[in-house]
């Protein structure tokens, strides 16, 4: 069985595949034990240093905190991220020149400049010309920046979702005399959505790691804020991190299988059955258009959608 992309591997590739499958095993665990193995010998095993992870104070004080707040700013972003990348991603695909060139001024523009520059500018901007309190700022700019910066991606993502689709459907909106909002919004949009969610999943992953760069540089009391002051408090510089990258894993891992679910059910409910329905429970209509007296055996093609 052949793919588009590549052909069916044989025996001697399936052979080969299994044996540099089991090569590339053997040498992470080879990995893995060397890093335990330094770890044990600068005595970063002990028991003492990870204790405090089995209590409630390291959790329900800095961790859990800090976590609240990196949901808080991502699920802000992604919110406010969406929506607009969406509007600008359809105002680049305009037949108005007017709406098409600012908007891919603005895409390109936000898109070319790093998200920790768009945060530091935002700090400034609302330092120097509003009156956001020193506290609630450093969530502000996290916010803004990633805004700015996931929206202009994200316009991107949907252009290229909407262009991937068979020119064929535009054509047919045309001929129903469909307008061309009409034509995006009930028919193009919601087929390019299936087509965008692994592209969409993956730069709202991307809003939630990059909510760390205000925890370094504008001291946003994120998830990896909190860190290096439970890290200060117990001295375990190491094990801090490595229980940080559990929970990002598990908050991403959480968002990847619910984006999963989500694309799985919309690809099911966009396949249809074709079931072949008889004439007569479809009313009697033969093929001349006239009413009952269909030959028998003959049926009526109705496409039928999953729920």
């Amino acid at each position: 069985m052949s793919s588009v992309l590549y052909d069916a591997p044989g025996p001697r590739a399936k052979l080969r595949n299994k044996i540099l499958t089991v090569l590339f095993v053997i040498l992470l665990a080879l990995v893995a034990w060397w890093v335990w193995l330094k770890m044990d010998d600068k005595s970063q095993l002990e028991w003492s240093l990870w204790e405090p992870f089995t209590t409630s104070q390291a959790w329900t004080t800095y961790l859990l905190p800090g976590l609240a707040d990196t949901l808080k700013a991502a699920g802000l972003a992604m919110v406010i991220s969406l929506p607009l990348g969406g509007l600008f991603g359809i105002a680049r695909l305009s037949d108005h020149t007017w709406v098409r060139v600012p908007a891919g001024v603005v895409v390109e523009f936000f898109r070319s400049i790093p998200v920790l520059l768009l945060m530091l500018f935002a700090n400034e901007v609302f330092a120097r010309s509003t009156d956001v309190s020193t506290e609630d700022r450093p969530m502000f700019a996290v916010v803004t920046g990633l805004v700015l910066y996931n929206a202009s991606v994200l316009a991107e993502v949907v252009r290229a979702g909407i262009l991937a689709l068979p020119k064929g459907q535009t054509e047919a909106a045309q001929a129903i005399g469909l307008r061309k909002g009409q034509t995006m919004s009930t028919i193009l949009l919601p087929q390019a959505v299936t087509v965008m969610l692994p592209a969409i999943v993956s730069q709202l992953v991307v809003i939630v790691k990059d909510t760390a760069l205000g925890g370094v540089m504008l001291q946003f009391t994120d998830l990896l804020n909190a860190r290096s002051t439970l890290a200060a408090n117990y001295g375990n510089v190491v094990q801090s991190f490595v229980v940080v990258a559990i929970i990002y894993i598990i908050v991403n891992f959480i968002i990847t299988s619910f984006a999963g679910w989500l694309e799985q059910r919309l690809r099911r409910g966009k396949k249809s059955t074709g079931a072949v329905i008889p004439t007569a429970a479809v009313g009697g209509t033969t093929a001349t258009g006239g009413e009952g007296g269909g030959a028998p055996g003959l049926g009526t093609y109705v496409e039928k959608r999953d729920t």
